[in-house]
């Protein structure tokens, strides 16, 4: 019988070859850049907590990132991630394919119009840096983002003042179909913290207009900027950067820290000392803990000051 089975088997082998798992190696042989599996997001975030992506993507560069999202499932949930500086991945980890684009749609350039072209994967930082020492301003405040342009761009982040899309007059978008597309800063939906997209197309490139910095002060201002960020804000510890959208006419952190939350710590996610819209994870603290503190500070400031506080932070994944 032993015998028989063991001859049954080759056959199938031989016929329709060795059983392949295709949640593994569904898109290897299409692809250059490394694409992981079960891979822990804690790897990926600032908070350095969450669970794992199903597939977790690094293109080797555009056309490999264009192949990718051909061949895979038109149904297949995508998250693209930079520094994942304004993310919390939950516990239960995230379904479909997480795009990592820092590294490689890292591009920066000064165009023979003036204007500063950048990719979504250059950290915001490294864009304040270039500008000033290219003798521009205006772009100084993305020394205070603790991200990537593409992530800027998507949510119109902001820092001492400005806000990303205060210096943008058009940009490159790809869309599930792997098309390529320009568009004005006129065809877009801005606001505060918000810029409307469709959920199938993703930012590749921005163009910047900034001005002439006739004062040299624009590299001065990066380190008086930076030095305010270090005394106001808990840099060296794990966070996402700012938690709360700040509500009309008011601050976050004011109306956190007035209702006496400054300190306050579920498991080892506490609300910092030093700037109360901080969340800090104290040392291994898990992606619910931080998002249970979040909604005990919602909780705490609707009731004590009839104010909804609205997240900045993407939450995303599975409980």
């Amino acid at each position: 019988m032993l015998r028989e089975k063991r001859e049954i088997e080759n056959f199938i082998i031989q016929v329709a070859g060795p059983v392949i798992d295709m949640s593994k190696t569904r898109h290897e042989s299409q692809i250059h850049g490394v694409l992981k599996h079960d891979e822990p997001m804690v790897n990926h975030t600032s908070w350095r907590a969450g669970g794992k992506a199903e597939h977790y993507f690094e293109p080797a560069d555009l056309d490999d990132l264009r192949n990718y999202l051909t061949s895979i499932p038109a149904d297949e949930p995508l998250l693209w991630i930079g520094l994942g500086s304004n993310l919390l991945v939950r516990d239960g980890g995230i379904r479909g394919t997480v795009v990592a684009i820092n590294g490689v749609l890292n591009n920066l350039e000064m165009q023979t119009s003036g204007r500063i072209r950048v990719e979504a994967g250059v950290p915001c930082a490294k864009v304040a840096r270039f500008s000033a020492k290219a003798g521009f301003t205006g772009a100084e405040f993305l020394a205070g983002i603790p991200g990537t342009m593409g992530g800027a761009l998507a949510m119109n982040a902001g820092a001492f003042g400005m806000e990303t899309w205060d210096i943008v007059t058009s940009v490159e978008i790809l869309n599930r179909s792997g098309q390529q597309k320009f568009r004005s800063r006129n065809d877009f939906e801005i606001g505060y913290r918000h810029v409307r997209l469709s959920e199938d197309e993703w930012f590749l490139a921005a163009e910047l207009m900034l001005q002439v910095d006739t004062q040299k002060n624009a590299e001065k201002l990066i380190r008086e900027l930076l030095t305010k960020r270090a005394v106001t804000q808990p840099m060296g510890q794990l966070s996402c950067g700012s938690v709360f959208r700040n509500p009309p006419n008011d601050y976050a952190a004011r109306l956190i820290e007035s209702c006496g939350l400054k300190g306050k710590r579920i498991g080892n996610a506490l609300v910092s000392e030093k700037h109360a819209n901080f969340i800090i994870n104290a040392g291994g603290a898990t992606a619910n803990e931080i998002e249970q503190l979040i909604i005990h500070i919602q909780d705490v400031v609707r009731r004590k000051c009839m104010v909804e506080l609205l997240p900045e932070v993407r939450i995303v994944g599975n409980a």
